[in-house]
């Protein structure tokens, strides 16, 4: 994508990453292996084009290691979220930390293809446990992507420490 830029979100974005992080998410609200985040607090990552912002990454860094909570690029198959996940790795690098991971859901078959094809490799699965995520987002969909029960999380990480 010609004139991509990422870059660390400012006070200045914040409008900006809760429309898309509502537009993506329902809300700012994302819950994940038994925790709640606000993404909308956490620091983040912006693609942009233009003077437009066109992808979001928030994260956390705890323990050395950088959890990805929420990746977005609305418009896909233009390099935004490969590029923000490089820019995340970069982050991690910086940070010190041993690796970087993710939560993601069964269904999300586009977004397994995309975390294995940049190195992320599955490390575990939660059975159910968009339950327990429904019991706080009770919004959260019986039914995903590619009409796939909604069920469980899968973990992946990319190690940075070999």
């Amino acid at each position: 994508m010609e004139g991509l830029v990422v870059r660390k979100a400012t006070e200045a974005d914040h409008a900006a990453v809760v429309g898309l992080l509502s537009a993506a998410w329902g809300g700012s609200v994302v819950v994940a292996h038994g925790t709640t985040y606000d993404a909308a607090t956490l620091p983040a990552l912006v693609a942009e084009q233009d003077g437009r912002i066109v992808g979001l990454l928030t994260y956390t860094v705890a323990d050395g290691d950088l959890e990805v909570v929420t990746i977005d690029a609305p418009v896909r198959h233009l390099g935004v979220g490969s590029a923000l996940l490089t820019a995340a790795i970069e982050v991690a690098r910086e940070a010190g930390a041993r690796r970087l991971w993710l939560i993601t859901t069964n269904d999300n078959l586009d977004g397994l293809r995309f975390y294995q094809r940049r190195g992320l490799r599955i490390v575990g699965v939660t059975p159910d446990a968009m339950d327990a995520a429904r019991a706080v987002k009770p919004w959260i969909p019986a039914t995903g992507d590619y009409g796939i029960p909604l069920r469980d999380e899968l973990v992946l990480e990319l190690r940075l420490d070999h």
